[in-house]
Parts: structure tokens; sequence; C-alpha cells
């Protein structure tokens, strides 16, 4: 970096009343107060997104102890508080954000801590990544308004998001210790052949279907049953005691909203850590647990998906499934057998939102339809096979069909919100209500074929982009860089990817970070080199070095969130 400027007041004095673009000569770095003011890039008019604009304070001016960020998952809780900190400063001190007024935004963020690119802590600062909305009247520069925003307004929000003195110690304290105690939980899963833990006292339920906070009228704190307890340790040797859920085929039953699905939901959830006082801050999933469900409609492309489709009669190459419009049952199976190969040991499904004909096949069906003619494998027949050939559990809510109960190593009951352990009670109804030939259970899960990504040429370009990079060439026109569009769509040229079906996916920063992720894919596959590798690779570089890898823009990478490498792979599957 050069030598910061000092006259920023007076430059935005004498901007008032200039045409918008000479905002263009607040580019560079700044001196306001104890921090520097970093501008990445300056929007073109009032109506272009905000100007994109880092801050940079000094950690001695902070005074945050290092206790609270001297290591890596340190320093991920820290990001995460100080990111929470300084949104709500500015949305308490900042104007009200109108294109006219100006305004100061940070990434919003939701119940779940996830490394981000919105706070570095390096050794020497903390830097907060933002967007700045610069005033303006129609498209003239409102530059006294300007200076207050930026010279006034903002070393406010600075100082009461940023140094240490003015923030809740505690609450600081608290977000640090529970996202480490949550990462020592998981840590211990794989070692006691847990999938998952949910804490006695833990609150399920969700204030709404729309609202991510917890239940607070009348939830029913999560209590395990006798024989399932275990007992996990804290960060500090602390103990913590709560529903240990095994390896292998554990099944989820109960009466409609006595809070099956609601456990479940929570274990989906659980592969990240939490908030304080969200009620689920011990509630832990292995992470690479994968939800799946069918998706009518979804694109499918050269997946593997003979362990459950097979013999079609139309001959196509099951082990090179392709279609731009799956079926439920072929999405279903595709989504199992991708999340498989991207390393899940675990599956997450619920009746609700499977497939029927993929899940189970009764008697009845099996004798009008001989299996000869049946393409298609039930998951029943594949569950235990699954968990012996591959290491994969799963854990299955249904309330409409027992076939499971043939086959489960745990059944739990949810009862007005209160487990137990029934696995007993459902061998005896399985022995005295026999399923004939519902299930077959078969002996082996079966090899599954890898994708191999396909080498791009240099005459039909990449999409991807390096950071600071540019986008490629394709079909004569300039493809511009994929770009996330929410949650639940990324958009690559012309094409629109839907990933509204990654339950998982909680932060539309995730979702721009595929995208860009996606882009490295297509940019570096070589033919060779399968997707696994590819995504891992990409990864591991992703977590060593940073967000900022992949960065678009010089200096500020955007507002970006850590995703896992099942939505990687899962995103990757469904473009068309």
């Amino acid at each position: 970096m050069g030598t910061p400027r000092t006259d920023l007041a007076h430059v935005l004095k004498r901007l008032e009343g200039n045409s918008y673009g000479a905002y263009k000569q607040l580019k560079g770095e700044w001196r306001v107060g104890d921090f520097e003011l970093i501008v990445d890039r300056v929007q073109s008019d009032p109506y272009a997104p905000p100007s994109l604009v880092r801050i940079r304070v000094p950690r001695r001016v902070a005074g945050i102890p290092g206790h609270l960020m001297n290591s890596a998952a340190q320093r991920i809780a820290a990001g995460d508080f100080l990111t929470r900190a300084f949104g709500r400063a500015a949305r308490d001190l900042g104007p009200d954000g109108g294109k006219g007024s100006g305004g100061i935004f940070v990434v919003h963020v939701g119940q779940e801590i996830l490394q981000r690119s919105s706070v570095l802590i390096d050794h020497a600062a903390i830097e907060v990544r933002c967007e700045i909305a610069l005033p303006a009247a129609g498209r003239r520069i409102k530059g006294r308004a300007a200076q207050r925003l930026l010279t006034e307004v903002l070393p406010s929000v600075v100082k009461r998001s940023l140094l240490f003195r003015n923030l809740d110690a505690a609450a600081f304290d608290r977000h640090v210790r529970g996202y480490l105690d949550a990462e020592h939980v998981r840590s211990q899963l794989a070692a006691r052949a847990l999938v998952a833990f949910v804490a006695d006292g833990a609150v399920l339920p969700r204030a709404s279907g729309h609202r991510d906070e917890p239940l607070t009228d009348h939830a029913v704190p999560f209590e395990s049953p006798d024989n399932l307890r275990v007992t996990l340790t804290l960060s500090d040797g602390t103990e913590v005691s709560g529903l240990g859920v095994p390896e292998g085929v554990t099944v989820i039953v109960g009466g409609g909203y006595h809070g099956k699905s609601t456990l479940l939901q929570a274990l989906e959830r659980g592969v990240y850590d939490h908030v304080p006082r969200d009620g689920r801050e011990l509630v832990i999933t292995r992470a690479d647990a994968m939800a799946v469900r069918a998706e009518d409609g979804r694109a499918v492309r050269e997946t593997d998906v003979t362990p459950f489709i097979n013999n079609l009669p139309t001959g196509a190459d099951t082990r090179r499934f392709s279609t731009t419009n799956a079926s439920g049952s072929t999405s279903q199976a595709a989504s199992i057998t991708e999340a498989v190969e991207s390393g899940a040991t675990v599956l997450l499904l619920d009746e609700d939102t499977c497939a029927t004909n993929l899940m189970v096949r009764d008697q009845r069906m099996r004798a009008l339809v001989p299996g000869e003619r049946e393409p298609i494998t039930p998951f029943v027949d594949r569950v235990r096979a699954l968990y012996r050939d591959k290491g994969v559990s799963t854990v299955l809510v249904t309330g409409g069909s027992g076939a499971f109960l043939d086959v489960a190593d745990l059944v739990i009951a949810m009862d007005a919100y209160r487990a137990s352990d029934v696995t007993a009670r459902a061998r005896q109804v399985s022995a005295d209500i026999p399923s004939g030939e519902q299930t077959r259970p078969t002996e082996i899960f079966g090899e599954l074929r890898e994708h191999i990504p396909a080498a791009t040429s240099k005459d039909d370009g990449a999409r991807g982009v390096r950071a600071g990079g540019r986008g490629g060439e394709r079909g004569g026109y300039r493809e511009k860089p994929a770009r996330g569009r929410g949650l639940g769509t990324i958009q690559r040229g012309r094409e629109d990817v839907d990933v509204s079906a990654l339950s998982q996916l909680v932060d539309p920063s995730q979702t721009e970070a595929i995208a860009r992720l996606l882009d490295q894919i297509d940019r570096t596959a070589d033919g060779r080199e399968s997707l696994n590798e590819l995504v891992d690779r990409l990864m591991t570089d992703v977590e060593r070095d940073g967000l900022d890898v992949l960065a678009h823009h010089r200096g500020h990478p955007g507002h970006l969130a850590l995703p896992r490498r099942q939505e990687v792979h899962a995103a990757y599957h469904r473009r068309r």
C-alpha cells in the first residue's frame, strides 16, 4: 500500500454539485482518524451497486485481546462477531440507506457462525469489507453529505463496533467460546461412532417457517433417552450430555406435528455452528452430512445411478445418466449417488420430500410388476449395503411407511417433541406384522463411476476467473463471471443453475462463493483430474489462504462465506 491521503473531508466538500462520475477521485487509500479507508471500486452512478470499501484498524487501536483471535478457529468466530457488531452499528448510526442519502452496508448474517470475507484479521490489523452508497441528488454529488458520512458517521460506526472497549466483552467471549465448543464436540463424533449429537436442553423448534430464530413460547427443551445418552467434552474440558445418534440406519417416527421433522432439520443445520442463545449451539452433526430430497425437473449430468436405476427400456446408460428434466425418483437417485461421491458419510432424508417409488416398493406392486420389468431398486433395499460397503449412515424421518423398520439399527419416536428409543418395539412390530417381500436388502451397494470434468479448450474459453482475473470468450461474446443470485440461484452466462433444493445452504454469500468455485473448476479442469480432486484442491486453497483467493475485485473480495464441499459438488451436478 502507498501512503494514505489525509484530505478526504476537503476533497468531498469540493465535489459538491459535480456530476456523479467525479466520485471516482475517491478511489485509493485515505487516513480517517485512527483507521485507513480504502476505496477499491466506486459505483458508476447513484443507481448502481454501492461502492466497495475496506476499513483497516490497527490491532493496537482495536485493543481486542489475543486470546479471542490467536488461532484460526478463534479468528473465524471473532470475524463473525465483529461482522454482526459492525452491521448493528451501521444500522443504528448510519442514514436510512436510501440512494440519495447514502448508507453503509455489511453482509447480512443469520444464526450460523461461518468463515466469511467480511472481516479479515491478520497480524497487523482488523479489516472490514463493506459497501457504501455515496450520496447524490439526482446524478449530482452531495459532497457535504458524503463528507459527513465518511468522516463523521463511519468513524462512529468503527469506534462502536471494532474497538474492544466499546464492545460487550462477555458476549464476545461467549461467541468465540461457543464456536470452539461446537468444533470440539464435532471432532469427537467419528471416534465415538456417532453421526450427530443433540445436547440435553437444546431448543429445536424455530420461531416460524420463515424465521430461523428459536421459538420462545412453549418450546420443549430436548431431553435424550437414558439409554442413548452420551457424554462428550467441551473445549475447556467440561462435560455435556445428550443424544448420541450412532452410525448405521436410524429411523425417526412419530405422529404429525410431534417434532420428527424438526429434529431432522436441526441435524441438517448441525453441520454448522450457531450463535449463542440460538438453542442449537450444541446440536452437532458431522460436517459432511448431506440432506437429500426429490427434485422434479432438476438437471442430471452423466451421473452413475446404477445402484437404484438399471435396465431402462430405452437402453440408456445409467452409469452415465443425463437428463435436463429428471423425475422425482431419478433426481433423488442422482442426488444420493452424487452425495456419496462427494464424500458424505451421512444422508439425511425426510419421507415428506422423497420420491415414494424410489424409497419403497410394497408387496402388491412387486407382484403386479415383476422385478425384471421394474428398473428401480428402492432405497430401502440398498440402505444397509450403503452403510456396510461405503460407510455411509442414514437418518430417515418416516410417518407413512413401516418398511424401514425392517432395516433400522435404531428407531427414535418423537412424542410431543420428546424423544424415546422404540427400537425393541419396532422389531416386535416387524415380527408381528411381516412385510413379506416388501424389502429385499442387497448384499452390496456397488462401485460408482467418478465424474471427470472435461477440459475447456482455448477456443471455447473458460467461464472462470482467477483472483483479479477476467471472464473468457465463448461463442463470439464476452462471458461474465458466474455469480450468486440470492440463496437459490447461480447465474452462469445465459444459464441459471437452480440450487434452491440444497437445504443446507444457509447464506447467499455461500452461493456466491460456489459460483466462483464453479468458474475455477471450469478454468482448471484438464480432463484427467476427478471432480473430487478438483474440489478438494480448490477448497484446500480457500481454507488455507482465505476466501480472498476467490476475489473478483482487487483488494475487496466481495461478500463470500465458506461453503461445504458437498454443496460445491451438488451445484456442479445441477448445471444444464
